[in-house]
């Protein structure tokens, strides 16, 4: 153990290969992207009124398809903990679109509680956009050595 292990046991071997807290806080959120995607789904009329809401001037259809489909294939992606800055990147403008523009005519009041999970999760976007996927993911998985990607 030389000089610099000594003082900032900042991470050890020891922790490398475990679970940590923010691996089952970076499952959870993708958890719940994944399933406001499937709720979008379900009903496209009304995420194309949330949308019309925020006075968009460009392709109504086209903003709902970049809406549904950052939240299914980001969910996913934040879940395996594959490419998670790239989906945390993707999803920023859509959570930041529903905290000031959608969410926030609702006003601020605890019984708006869409917009504190929009604002929980556009935190939560920009802490794993910052610090990446985590030891539990496919994104450290494959950067082990030995990994060959057949890619």
């Amino acid at each position: 153990m030389n000089l610099a292990d000594k003082r900032l046991p900042l991470h050890s071997s020891r922790t490398s290969g475990r679970v940590s807290w923010m691996d089952y806080l970076r499952i959870i959120l993708g958890i719940i992207i994944l399933a406001k995607g499937i709720s979008f789904v379900n009903d496209r009329e009304a995420v194309r009124s949330l949308i019309e809401q925020t006075h968009f001037q460009l392709s109504i259809w086209g903003a709902v398809h970049y809406v549904v489909f950052t939240h299914l294939v980001g969910g996913i992606f934040i879940i395996l903990g594959f490419q998670t800055r790239l989906a945390c990147i993707l999803l920023l403008p859509v959570l930041v679109g529903a905290v000031f523009f959608v969410n926030i005519t609702y006003g601020f009041g605890f019984l708006n509680s869409e917009l504190w999970l929009s604002v929980i999760v556009l935190l939560l976007l920009m802490v794993f956009m910052i610090r990446g996927s985590g030891n539990y993911s496919l994104d450290r998985m494959m950067n082990k050595p030995g990994y060959q990607r057949e890619i």
